[in-house]
């Protein structure tokens, strides 16, 4: 008997498996998503809709992607499936940055001495291979992620038509007077022997040696001070780059500080008096005494004996000299720092640089003729002891620049480099202000970015864009071998653009002059056409600011999101290529992503080995866990990961991919069409689980609005916990599971978890994207469904709560009548609720019932508690999962006040159909063994057998 009252139920079935094995299924779903043209798809659904422009910002394809990569690319994912879902137009062109130093030094270290011997044309073949090798594994990696976008058409900075736009964007700041050549001391890598942009330069601590060196005064000292006359008087500098001394030109001394001369031992040193002390106990001077005083002014134009060399160092004035270390005394080596060499222009001092481009000192001493910069440190401090002029010595731990690629230290060199100059004229103003007013009219998330870009802007340098490199775009320009002028020809700019388009910047390396100009270009000086080619390469950072040009063209982006420290890269070099060029910013929002950080806090490397590979995980757990532990975080803050994360955000995955399995299971036969059940005839409970619904669908989209995906993960996850596992589904089991198939009762429950199922798994697809598409194939829908979820659009609340879910959604229904009320009255059920559970547990442990249908409730309530149970009287047995439920008044307090609650054993006998038990089991002879719902069921269960298709 029990077999056959069992097929009377209606148990869950569905091919929706319970594992998901993700790292086996998930390329079969990508594979589906090729076949069916899933990009080219979208893009067709929404061809007449309202664009939404995320522009990429283009990975470095030297390597396999990492984390940092998934967690970019991965948003990037949400924001445009999200939009695409809201109906937008939101196509998403994936690029590449190709160029660069990276790449090139790889290929140094593969071709070794044989590089000396082959042309630059050839050098950059093997680095466009390397560079193509990479871009084609990340290309596939992101796509292993899921991510959407138009792959078979990348952008990529070593292509044919995107250097012809560099060349372009290039010729535009030529043309209008922003780009000049001079001699500027700039950051220099003497390891890969380059000039570097501030952008490429981070700072690491660094141990220096720091000297306190004596500078013997050659005017007469009277003329500073009287006090001073006749005596022996000298300057204290303190540097920690002792092998910028064979450069000093000058010492400075801030205007505005008071100096003093301390005397010791018949000689006068002259230090401000701020660093007096600090001065004393450094050199070894502790017992001098103060003789004089006198303002930093009465310094200037004096004369100095340089520390070792046969030079006269000129006294200088300067407001970057500080109190905080030191002695208020800088030597100035015009060539080796940006402020040094101002103050050299402003005095007219020699910025010779005798450093080479490897860093070797050379026209000096033979004590440090050849050394290195960083080797000469120790013979230049021997010398100065060996000239008595060492009055102090000390290692230093300091923060010092770095370059970003191979991570050695940097030095400032005065080179001739190209530049763009941030003063350069502009309607009326100058490139930097400009760029500084369209920042302020971009929104910035955080905020706080909108205050970092403009300091970085409103302090930079002008901007460095050349390299002595070969891997790049060359700097597009001839001189005249007449006069040494460069040529101005927009008629050869066109002709340059036109070559590169047609066959890459290679050509400038294979091509001679008069193979590339129109015949008849001359300068336009001299009126000679002898003309050499530049061959110092284009920053990548402009590259890559160009990116806007070669991809949006006169569009502006609706939003860039790049990591923190794109302030000061792709933001700024884009938005200095966008004002630059056309007066405006290249993005109307600018998005700021935190750090990826072990479980320690420690930023993730490759040095360190405490990264997550995501491909591994991918491997391991899926793709869809990458994603969702991207969704997990909040991306604007720094974020830690691991394994034992990733395990975590498998484990909620497990759980929302069983609640989609639970509603498919109970959804078996449910046709919409057929059977949906309208608003106003479904169950209470059924009613007010739709308005939690429409809630949760409105906050869903006010968070796709604002990015905020995290609170959406955090949202989704625990409605599944809370309103759906811990109470709905609970609630309704008896319902879905022993009410005849056809039932009104029985359809209203499934119509809610339908349409609850509709709205999760669109609200879900931007971020659980193989997983939505799975559900999707399974659940029913009305008409004719889209071929992936990801051609539909997100639910609406009104139409969670009776649009009968037809695609594409509709908006705009007013809310169905009662519903504030019905909402008012479920909040205070559910209080009761956790009351009765209360109980129940409390009787569970000291035996009185086992589960919960082995009780009885009896509930005594005042009038307002009381009048609201007995209105709901046939739903509370279903609501607390118990057997039997007995409502009594009480007379006094009110709005719960007063409650009682009592838990017994339920009267009567266990139906062996549905567990309930009942008073009377037993009393209908045809069904012995069940209650009499189950008896009365069973009849029209057989009754119905076979109707139903």
């Amino acid at each position: 008997m029990a077999s056959e009252l069992k097929d009377t139920l209606n148990l869950p079935k569905t091919d929706f498996a319970m594992k998901a094995n993700l790292p086996q299924n998930e390329p079969k779903r990508l594979e589906f998503w090729k076949k069916l043209g899933i990009y080219q798809r979208i893009r067709e659904a929404r061809k007449d809709a309202q664009k939404y422009l995320l522009h990429d910002g283009p990975p470095y394809a030297n390597g396999e992607i990492h984390l940092g990569h998934a967690l970019n690319k991965s948003l990037k994912d949400f924001v445009v499936k999200s939009k695409t879902m809201a109906g937008f137009d939101a196509p998403y062109v994936p690029g590449w940055d190709c160029h660069g130093l990276p790449i090139e030094i790889k290929v140094d270290e593969k071709l070794g001495r044989k590089k000396l011997e082959m042309a630059p044309a050839q050098v950059r073949r093997v680095c466009r291979e390397y560079a193509q090798k990479y871009l084609d594994l990340q290309s596939e990696q992101f796509q292993r992620i899921g991510v959407f976008g138009d792959f078979e058409h990348p952008y990529s900075t070593m292509s044919r038509e995107y250097e012809s736009v560099i060349a372009r964007v290039f010729f535009d700041f030529w043309q209008n007077g922003s780009v000049y050549k001079g001699l500027r001391p700039v950051y220099w890598c003497i390891f890969d022997r380059t000039a570097l942009a501030e952008a490429e330069v981070e700072y690491e601590q660094h141990t220096s040696p720091s000297v306190w060196v004596k500078y013997a005064l050659t005017s007469a000292p009277e003329a500073i001070d009287p006090a001073l006359a006749g005596k022996r008087v000298n300057t204290i500098i303190w540097t920690t780059t002792p092998w910028t001394l064979p450069a000093s030109m000058a010492v400075a001394f801030h205007p505005g500080y008071e100096y003093v001369a301390l005397e010791d031992s018949g000689e006068v040193y002259i230090v401000a008096e701020g660093l007096a002390e600090a001065t004393r106990e450094n050199t070894g001077v502790k017992h001098a005494n103060v003789i004089a005083r006198f303002s930093g002014r009465k310094l200037e134009r004096a004369t100095f004996q340089h520390p070792f060399l046969d030079r006269q160092i000129l006294g200088v004035l300067a407001d970057y000299v500080t109190l905080e270390q030191g002695t208020g005394v800088v030597h100035t080596a015009p060539s080796h720092g940006a402020d040094d060499f101002y103050t050299g222009v402003k005095y007219g001092l020699d910025p010779t640089c005798n450093v080479d481009a490897a860093g070797r000192l050379h026209d000096g001493l033979p004590e440090y003729e050849g050394k290195t910069v960083f080797e000469a440190n120790q013979p230049i401090i021997e010398l100065l002891k060996s000239r008595g002029v060492l009055m102090g010595e000390a290692k230093i731990t300091h923060s010092y620049p770095h370059c970003w690629r191979c991570h050695n230290p940097v030095i400032f060199r005065a080179t001739e480099q190209w530049f763009i100059g941030m003063e350069s004229p502009m309607q009326g103003s100058t490139l930097r202000q400009r760029a500084l007013d369209e920042v302020h009219k971009v929104k910035w998330d955080p905020s706080w970015g909108e205050e970092r870009i403009s300091n970085m802007v409103a302090s930079r340098p002008d901007w460095c864009i050349s390299r002595q490199r070969v891997w790049g775009v060359p700097i597009p320009i001839f001189f005249c071998q007449g006069c040494n002028q460069p040529l101005r020809s927009k008629e050869a700019d066109q002709a340059v653009i036109k070559l590169f388009m047609s066959e890459g910047a290679d050509a400038w390396y294979t091509r001679e002059v008069n193979e590339i100009l129109p015949a008849g270009v001359k300068c336009q000086n001299c009126g000679n056409q002898n003309l050499r080619k530049e061959f110092d390469i284009i920053d990548v950072w402009f590259e890559s600011g160009s990116s806007w040009a070669a991809v949006m063209g006169e569009l502006v982006a609706d939003m860039y999101i790049e990591g923190g420290d794109q302030h000061r890269g792709w933001f700024q070099s884009s938005l200095l290529c966008s004002v630059g060029t056309r007066d405006r910013a290249p993005y109307r929002m600018a998005v700021t992503c935190g750090w990826t950080l072990d479980p320690q806090g420690r930023a993730m490397s490759k040095s360190l080995g405490n990264g997550v590979d995501p491909v591994e995980v991918a491997n391991k757990l899926g793709a869809e866990i990458v994603r969702l532990w991207v969704a997990s975080v909040d991306f604007r803050e720094d974020m830690h990961a691991s394994e034992e994360l990733m395990r975590r955000v498998a484990d909620n995955y497990r759980d929302l991919r069983n609640a989609f399995r639970w509603i498919l299971g109970n959804l078996d036969g449910f046709k919409p069409e057929r059977d949906e059940a309208r608003f106003e005839q479904m169950e209470s409970v059924d009613q007010y689980m739709l308005l939690l619904t429409a809630d949760l669908v409105s906050d869903v989209l006010r968070w796709y609005e604002e990015f905020q995906f995290h609170r959406i993960y955090q949202r989704i996850l625990a409605f599944r916990t809370a309103d759906l596992s811990n109470f709905y589904f609970d609630v309704l089991k008896d319902r879905l599971y022993t009410y005849p198939r056809t039932s009104l009762a029985r359809r209203s429950g499934q119509t809610a978890i339908w349409r609850i199922g509709q709205a999760l798994v669109r609200l879900l697809a931007p971020m659980m994207s193989f997983t939505a598409d799975e559900v999707w194939e399974f659940l029913p829908s009305v008409g004719e469904k889209p071929d992936s979820v990801h051609l539909a659009l997100f639910p609406t609340p009104a139409e969670v709560l009776g649009n009968t879910g037809r695609l594409p959604n509709q908006s705009g229904e007013s809310m169905p009548a009662g519903t504030e009320q019905l909402r008012a009255d479920w909040e205070r059920l559910l209080l009761v609720r956790q009351e009765v559970f209360r109980h129940l547990e409390a009787a569970r442990k000291d035996k009185t019932i086992g589960s919960g249908l082995q009780a009885k409730v009896l509930i005594s309530a005042p009038h307002e508690t009381y009048s609201l149970l007995e209105r709901y009287r046939d739903t509370l047995r279903y609501l607390f999962i118990v057997s039997q439920v007995e409502l009594k008044p009480l007379a006094a307090g009110g709005n719960g006040a007063g409650l009682k609650i009592g838990v017994s054993p339920a009267e009567g006998a266990k139906c062996e159909r549905c567990w309930n038990y009942s008073t009377q089991v037993g009393n209908d002879p045809e069904y012995p063994t069940v209650c009499e719902r189950c008896s009365e069921w069973l009849r029209e269960i057989i009754a119905t057998s076979g109707k139903e298709k």
